[in-house]
């Protein structure tokens, strides 16, 4: 490790220390004095988020995730203080007992200590790890990309200021690395210093990520979603949800990426399919949803599937459509090509939903709802980390609860063990 490096993350680790112990309500009054600064702050936020977008093709299905706005501001300053009117995650006692000794035990919520964060072209990431780890008693790492280094920095900045004015712990209990490759490595390797690392981005980050780091990973973000539209589903029902699942925000890791829909029900695949070309979707339909939708469907977006169109993250305006002669084969094929991320049946048969939710493993699995749903904050968790895909510790949205582990507290009068 190099000795810039080590400065950095022996300042989070010495700074974090006592962050567990400053009071909930003193962090919630930090938390909304940042929001209040996040709104003051605007001008300066939206200029150097300029910087960075000038950098990057509007064309870019990229540049949505990487755009700030004064409404998107004003909804992060929002889920800011949302997040310190929640209740605080430390100190929850989730087991006690008394032995037959005599010995007291309590298992109680505690922080991890210092989380690391290594995101892409998502600014909005930096305010929400920092609020969900500042609330939960973490110190954090932030290594975002090279495509957002400018808007990065001007918000660390602004939450240094914050920190500094309300002098309440050290402003190192968050600190931004170079959006360098060398600073990936370095805090992957940081051993003794970083407790968890949680890599925010496409399958090929999380890939290296779970392939190099020497400390603990949590992976999220992935997504290659499919929504099943079984033959007793509402095609009223189904074209808003398949529409909104898709076209919401296409960059985003609970955007639609397959519409698995019956054989029985191919007749109503055009009016399923409808909505989306109003927003240019491409869509790479199989043999025979191609056969439904030509002549119903744009010509220039209507592309015959291969087999790479399936198990793609699209992030992007096109999706696979795949035709299924039952649950059982739908299922089959979220099985082979899903990512456990989310997954959604659009049906009015009650045991048909109840079927597809106990068989489908993925962290998240909807009936009659888009897959858009996947959020900490529509899941009334303030904001998110991240969206866990595996199943050791948290799984979907990691909020507030998902950034503590535990300790053990025995209390005794002297018992000695024999």
């Amino acid at each position: 490790m190099t000795m810039q490096y080590e400065e950095i993350f022996s300042r989070v680790k010495a700074d974090g220390r006592g962050l567990a112990l400053v009071p909930d309500e003193v962090r919630n009054k930090v938390l909304c004095a940042l929001a209040d600064a996040v709104i003051a702050g605007k001008d300066d936020l939206l200029a150097a988020n300029a910087e960075d977008l000038e950098r990057m093709e509007r064309s870019n299905p990229l540049y949505d995730r990487l755009q700030l706005t004064e409404k998107r501001l004003d909804d992060i300053a929002r889920d800011m203080r949302h997040v310190a009117a929640l209740p605080s995650p430390l100190g929850r006692v989730s087991k006690a007992r008394t032995l037959p000794n005599g010995l007291r035990l309590h298992r109680v919520s505690v922080p991890f200590g210092v989380v690391g964060v290594i995101y892409e072209a998502r600014p909005n990431v930096s305010f929400d790890v920092f609020s969900l780890c500042f609330k939960s008693g973490n110190a954090c790492i932030l290594k975002g990309g090279r495509d957002a280094d400018c808007s990065n920095r001007a918000i660390v900045r602004l939450i240094h200021d914050v920190l500094e004015r309300c002098a309440v712990c050290g402003r190192s209990v968050v600190e931004l690395l170079p959006a360098t490759h060398e600073a990936t490595a370095e805090l992957l390797a940081a051993v003794g210093y970083v407790d968890l690392c949680i890599p925010r981005g496409g399958k090929s980050l999380i890939n290296f990520v779970r392939d190099t780091a020497r400390v603990p990973v949590i992976e999220t973000g992935a997504g290659v979603v499919n929504t099943y539209f079984d033959e007793f589903g509402d095609v009223e029902m189904g074209s808003r949800i398949i529409n909104n699942a898709k076209t919401r925000r296409v960059s985003v890791c609970n955007a639609l990426d397959c519409l698995i829909v019956h054989s029985s029900r191919l007749a109503d695949l055009p009016a399923l399919c409808a909505p989306l070309a109003a927003s240019n979707v491409v869509i790479y339909a199989d043999e025979d949803a191609y056969t439904a939708l030509d002549d119903h469907y744009p010509q220039p977006l209507l592309r015959h599937a291969t087999a790479e169109s399936y198990g793609t993250e699209f992030m992007d305006y096109a999706m696979a459509v795949k035709t299924v002669p039952s649950i059982g084969a739908a299922l089959e094929h979220i099985a082979r090509f899903g990512s456990g991320h989310s997954e959604c049946i659009i049906t009015q048969d009650e045991g048909r939903a109840h079927e597809f939710q106990a068989k489908v493993d993925a962290a998240c699995v909807y009936w009659n709802a888009p897959t858009s749903f996947t959020d900490g904050a529509q899941f009334g968790l303030g904001a998110e980390i991240g969206i866990s895909t595996q199943k050791l510790g948290p799984r979907g949205p990691m909020g507030l609860e998902e950034l503590t582990t535990y300790k053990w507290i025995i209390e005794g009068e002297g018992q000695v063990r024999e």
